[in-house]
């Protein structure tokens, strides 16, 4: 991702959360790695489903890193 992109994301996430009233995610490299592999490794579709149910997961207390972990076993 490049400098342009990724103050376009920062923005996005800002609103966002502000809109949404949740706090900004700490580690949106894991996000988008768990995304990626989900869309690669499995199917385009899995990738909005993944990062929904590990953020569900999360919001019920479950750890980030973890929980990444599960979908995504080579993200840091």
């Amino acid at each position: 991702m490049d400098e342009q992109q990724a103050q376009r994301l920062a923005t996005w996430i800002r609103q966002l959360t502000a809109e949404l009233g949740v706090p900004a995610p700490t580690n949106t490299d894991v996000i988008l790695d768990v995304a990626k592999d989900a869309a690669h490794l499995v199917e385009r579709p899995a990738a909005p489903i993944s990062t929904y149910l590990l953020g569900y997961a999360v919001a019920l207390g479950a750890d980030p890193l973890t929980t990444a972990s599960v979908a995504c076993p080579a993200c840091p």
